[in-house]
């Protein structure tokens, strides 16, 4: 009698769950971190950040593989959040002479998938020049770069997003977790703090 009370439980809560999750820890050396994955089309869809992560590799282990392909600095990184691209991660590396790049880089296994220049018409190619020397101007004399901002971040959660915030009178590494919220890095001291909504 026990038996069929307890089959009928899990039975109910699986239903009443609409799915099942199972959750991996991926301890590997080269990350230090761990690694969630939901199972399960209803576990997907609840997962705030599903796709970031899903991913087999980190932000930081993304960075340094579009850098190795495309030598630069890297002013940000994300994922693509939908399309025939969702998922795939787009690191943006500008070069010595103000050309800025953007890598596009497999969330399965780091390899680069391609780099696309910015095509735009005379105009706004010399606004995007403008941009990515401002980057580079604001970068100058930083310690830490967006591949060390996103593994400080990273023991708060799955990094989605790493971006280059020079607006305020710091420039700071903006840094987004699928679940942990906003962080910001301070490029020169490594500091990290969460961003509080205005």
């Amino acid at each position: 009698m026990k038996r069929k009370l307890v089959i009928a439980a899990v039975a109910a809560s699986v239903v009443i769950g609409g799915g099942t999750a199972v959750a991996f820890a991926d301890d590997e050396a080269r990350t230090g971190a761990a690694e969630v994955r939901a199972a399960g089309p209803v576990a997907a869809d609840r997962a705030e950040g599903s796709t970031a992560s899903s991913s087999k590799v980190t932000a930081a282990e993304v960075i340094a593989a579009a850098l190795r392909h495309t030598p630069g600095t890297a002013v940000g990184a994300d994922r693509e959040d939908d399309g025939a691209d969702a998922g795939t991660w787009h690191v943006d590396v500008v070069q010595a002479d103000g050309v800025e790049q953007t890598v596009a880089v497999s969330p399965d296994t780091g390899k680069v998938l391609g780099v696309q220049r910015d095509t735009d018409d005379a105009d706004d190619a010399d606004d995007d020049a403008d941009e990515a020397r401002a980057d580079l101007a604001a970068l100058k004399g930083a310690d830490v770069d967006a591949r060390e901002a996103a593994l400080a971040v990273a023991a708060k959660g799955a990094v989605t997003d790493v971006d280059l915030d020079d607006d305020d009178r710091a420039t700071v590494w903006s840094v987004d977790t699928a679940k942990a919220g906003e962080w910001q890095v301070d490029v020169r001291t490594g500091k990290v703090t969460q961003e509080l909504d205005d």
